[in-house]
């Protein structure tokens, strides 16, 4: 019986769309560029080097052009910093939307001032206007000025709107392409739109419902329209319930909000409610990646923690902190200096106390860890904020009692001295309990006085620890008549 199945044989051996298969020389091929855990291979970078050094324009198109975005936007990073304006002078056409959002800032920054106005402003043309605003936004304002006068008007209008907005804003991330309708046009009318208009948005999942002040009153997912009967209004078959982004809503609450509905994309209102952009999930995967990492690396004081980062920037931001910790490190010492005529008579406290300090330190780094995480995805509200003290409280307890028990045994049976094992017991389960307390209480009332907790919240912690454990074990010790 005969089928409609095509004939896959024609396939074989068919030439790519180049014209031709690449041959095995062909810098095309994946084996060339990419080594098994997809990473540019070392000879491939250099063959990009050698080419941009001997100024082989043309070479390096041929070489570059095959790469994905994402592989493309690692070949920038690998480069050195006077290299990369070079290459991507060489590819101005290659520097698509999805290379400039894959691209570590620093690298895009630092590449963005060493092109020149016309070149950026070529760049900044093919992107969308969320990802020429992420490329301009870091440049002087001499330099603003600059790309704009080379943009057309309507290009430039779209990025000089979206620059008013406040940084890390919704209306920074925003994109102003979109499908906007009434609700009176029928679903074979907006089929025939989208398919006509070859100006609207190209990539889109659903379609905003608005009303004649351009208010969002809905939406409608692509799905719904193809499988919708032709004649039906779309006001009969839109989702009413939607989820509106306020144009200056912070970039992480955005995320929050995205990750909370499960959206694939959501508009944006400006103060009077009139539907201005759109943010789509692609944008908001980004963002919770960068704030993810940010925190983390907060919490340590390594600033970005990015290797891009310019060397003076992140020295500057490691040695404040590490001054900052110099003085708590201060505070902590002159506990011990209370004391030292007791380590003095027995010298063995100072062996044992840095065991106090130290897993009061761990301890507490624990639950900050887990407080900032709840503050920064509104797990951790007002309306349990004494639920997660009392929580900890018991974890603090348990966890302290448990490695009191351990440690006193341990040093009673090696030191020979129960009383001994006794005070450091004790000691650790005072200190754990303060780790507790610290960790959920300082980054809470840091969050209530709108100060990052994840900045500022480990030095405190840390000092509050070593200064509760010194005094704790040192202080029991004098009570009980050890020294």
């Amino acid at each position: 019986m005969a089928t409609d199945e095509p004939d896959l044989s024609l396939l074989e051996d068919s030439p790519d769309l180049d014209g031709g298969l690449p041959a095995a020389d062909d810098p095309r091929r994946d084996g060339d560029r990419l080594d098994d855990e997809n990473r540019l291979k070392s000879d491939f970078v250099r063959r990009v080097r050698d080419a941009l050094e001997e100024g082989e324009r043309d070479r390096v198109y041929d070489l570059v052009e095959p790469l994905h975005p994402a592989d493309l936007a690692d070949l920038f990073e690998l480069l050195d910093a006077d290299e990369r304006p070079l290459l991507a002078s060489a590819i101005t056409d290659l520097m698509s939307a999805d290379v400039i959002a894959e691209m570590n800032d620093h690298v895009r920054e630092q590449l963005v001032e060493d092109l020149p106005a016309e070149d950026i402003a070529e760049i900044a043309e093919q992107l969308d206007t969320d990802d020429a605003v992420a490329m301009l936004e870091d440049l002087d304002e001499e330099d603003q000025q600059a790309v704009l006068a080379e943009l057309d008007p309507e290009d430039r209008a779209a990025i000089e709107s979206a620059l008013a907005y406040p940084e890390e804003s919704a209306g920074r991330l925003m994109s102003r392409d979109f499908i906007a309708v009434p609700g009176h046009m029928t679903v074979g009318h907006l089929i025939d739109y989208l398919r006509e208009d070859r100006g609207l948005a190209t990539e889109f999942w659903e379609v905003f419902i608005v009303d004649q002040r351009h208010h969002p009153v809905g939406t409608c997912a692509l799905s719904w329209i193809l499988r919708a009967p032709r004649h039906i209004a779309l006001a009969d078959v839109m989702m009413r319930d939607q989820t509106l982004i306020p144009v200056t809503m912070d970039q992480e609450e955005v995320a929050l909000r995205f990750q909370k509905y499960a959206l694939i994309s959501a508009a944006v209102v400006d103060e009077s409610g009139r539907l201005v952009g759109q943010i789509t999930v692609d944008d908001v995967v980004h963002i919770i990646q960068e704030e993810a990492g940010e925190d983390a690396l907060l919490l340590s004081g390594a600033g970005d923690g990015d290797i891009n980062e310019p060397i003076h920037l992140t020295i500057r931001t490691r040695l404040t902190w590490l001054v900052v910790n110099l003085g708590t490190a201060i505070i902590a010492s002159s506990v011990v200096g209370l004391f030292q005529g007791a380590i003095a008579k027995f010298a063995l406290l100072a062996v044992l106390m840095p065991i106090v300090s130290g897993m009061g330190g761990n301890a507490g780094t624990q639950t900050l860890a887990v407080v900032v995480r709840a503050l920064a995805t509104n797990q951790l509200t007002e309306s349990n904020t004494l639920r997660m003290i009392w929580r900890e409280f018991r974890i603090a307890l348990a966890n302290g009692t448990a490695l009191g028990l351990l440690i006193g045994l341990a040093v009673a049976t090696i030191f020979h001295n129960p009383l001994l094992g006794a005070v450091i017991g004790s000691a650790m389960v005072i200190n754990n309990l303060m780790a507790g307390c610290a960790g959920i209480a300082v980054p809470v009332v840091l969050d209530r006085l709108k100060i990052d907790p994840a900045v500022s919240s480990a030095v405190f912690v840390t000092m509050a620890t070593d200064v509760m454990g010194f005094f704790s074990f040192l202080g029991l010790a004098v009570l009980a008549g050890l020294a």
